[in-house]
């Protein structure tokens, strides 16, 4: 039987800061948002671009890499894998769905902004 793939290779920028978190285990975990958008031609003809938005979950040393050196929209690529998680709503409102991106590699595209000029 063949075995099923799972592969993500995304390219984007970041829709804002990293957040950054541990583990009771002590294993730092990163989320961030990634825009991704996509060109296609309207019923006009003119070239227009669509957003996707896809939550990336960064873990380990690369994920605290990623929350010190990476911030709101800064371009990065990354590949990983699709992962459905399911929990009850803190409001007990029944069960939340979401897919989300666990990434195996982030490349830092482009350069870091200057904080300095951003302050």
């Amino acid at each position: 039987m063949a075995e099923n793939i799972n592969v993500v290779v995304l390219t984007g920028n970041l829709t804002r800061d990293p957040e950054l978190r541990a583990t009771e285990g002590g294993t730092f975990v990163c989320e961030m948002r990634l825009a991704v958008n996509t060109r296609r031609k309207n019923k006009a003809g003119e070239w227009e671009d669509k957003a996707n938005f896809f939550d990336l979950v960064v873990f380990g040393g690369q994920g605290e890499a990623c929350a010190e050196h990476l911030s709101k929209g800064r371009p990065v690529a990354i590949e990983g894998r699709l992962d459905w998680r399911e929990w009850e709503a803190k409001d007990g409102s029944g069960k939340r769905q979401a897919v989300q991106v666990i990434v195996d590699t982030v490349q830092f595209l482009g350069s870091a902004p200057d904080r300095e000029s951003a302050d």
